[in-house]
């Protein structure tokens, strides 16, 4: 990598900022200014941010942390993205972002995370963001995980994407201080032929009246401009909904003070790790719950329908379809008997693959799964 030695301009601002003397940085929009703890005053600049307007960090004394915690395809990291773009280059606040998942990428958790400050505060840690201010859930399956709640603060917001209906149990944990915050994003996203992580920064912004919407959306418009230009209304009229239509709900948590932050001692350390090339569980991936996987639609199978081919089978990935041996004397050897909602992913390739349209596609209602699942091995997992 070439060395690139910093410019006039930059070193002014950097002795600037040593000196602790109000300076501008020049070729930043909105030419951030330097203030006073927890406050970053921005000028008129490129983007066209009102002169004179102050961003207010809830807390002078720390950063303000957020963690999304999500699943692969459900765009957590774009929204990550997008977010800390528009904190650092169109409110003049200091900001970091990265996002930490798996190999498989799409169905695997994804854990993305949002640090902020104000200019004169350096963030000097890409640690995970342990202690968040703000946890925001894209996929109400992650409720269930203990650690999708882990660490938030007393006074913290806890935004979770599910439609009306009753409060999952799982949430009594919550600290009985904390802010509960419920949108529909998933069915806003389809009805706007967008994605879940636009209606949740919408309904970020409007939880936090801090983040500046229209410097969020506009963020969020150029994120996908060049790309997938067909996308930036779609987006923009989701992003409104979510900061419009989420619901604060009351009496939700009713632990005391601060959660304990997930973590502790890894369970195999040199000492204690098992001999390698070892399976020390075999066939564990029939305990594997992929339901989380799926973004609102799922597969449904009409056996009138079926002429019991077998070309779903040859395209399914997770192997969740369920064949028995057909009648004796009669027409089909196998049957397909139907689907293990517990395997699929919500690919919809066998819907795809279906000559005889005995399987078709359905937005997933709460409990549609559960009413239709043909157990795959019904004598160790109900």
């Amino acid at each position: 990598m070439d060395y690139q030695p910093m410019g006039k301009a930059e070193r002014d601002v950097k002795a600037a900022r040593d000196d602790g003397i109000e300076a501008r940085v020049p070729g930043v929009p909105g030419g951030a200014v330097l203030e006073g703890e927890g406050r970053a005053s921005v000028s008129t600049g490129s983007s066209g941010q009102p002169a004179g307007q102050t961003v207010s960090l809830p807390h002078a004394d720390r950063f303000f942390e957020i963690r999304l915690e999500s699943i692969g395809g459900l765009g957590a990291h774009a929204a990550g993205q997008v977010l800390a773009t528009a904190a650092v280059l169109r409110m003049g606040l200091n900001g970091a972002h990265f996002s930490s998942y798996g190999s498989e990428k799409k169905g695997s958790l994804v854990r993305s995370f949002v640090r902020l400050g104000p200019t004169d505060r350096p963030i000097r840690t890409s640690a995970p963001v342990e202690a968040p201010d703000a946890v925001v859930v894209f996929h109400a399956a992650l409720l269930h995980n203990p650690a999708t709640l882990a660490g938030l603060v007393k006074d913290g917001t806890f935004i979770y994407n599910a439609p009306r209906g009753p409060v999952p149990e799982e949430l009594a944990a919550l600290p009985r201080t904390a802010r509960v915050i419920r949108v529909d994003a998933l069915g806003i996203a389809v009805k706007e032929q967008s994605r879940p992580n636009a209606v949740l920064l919408g309904t970020l912004c409007g939880a936090f009246p801090f983040l500046d919407a229209g410097q969020v959306l506009d963020a969020l418009s150029e994120e996908f401009a060049g790309r997938h230009p067909e996308a930036v209304a779609s987006n923009e009229r989701a992003f409104r909904r979510g900061g419009a239509e989420f619901e604060t709900l009351a009496g939700v948590g009713r632990a005391e003070g601060d959660l304990p932050i997930a973590g502790g001692e890894p369970a195999w350390g040199y000492a204690t790790q098992p001999v390698g090339g070892i399976i020390p569980e075999p066939g564990n991936t029939v305990w594997n719950d992929l339901s989380a996987s799926r973004t609102g639609s799922l597969p449904v199978f009409n056996r009138e329908r079926c002429i019991h081919c077998g070309l779903c089978d040859l395209v399914c990935p997770d192997y969740c379809l369920v064949w028995e041996d057909g009648e004796k004397g009669g027409r089909f050897e196998r049957e397909l008997m139907g689907v293990d909602y517990r395997y699929c992913k919500g690919c919809m390739r066998c819907v795809e693959s279906c000559p005889a349209s005995a399987l078709t596609k359905k937005t997933e209602t709460p409990g549609l799964a559960d009413r239709l699942r043909v157990p795959l091995f019904p004598d160790m997992i109900e």
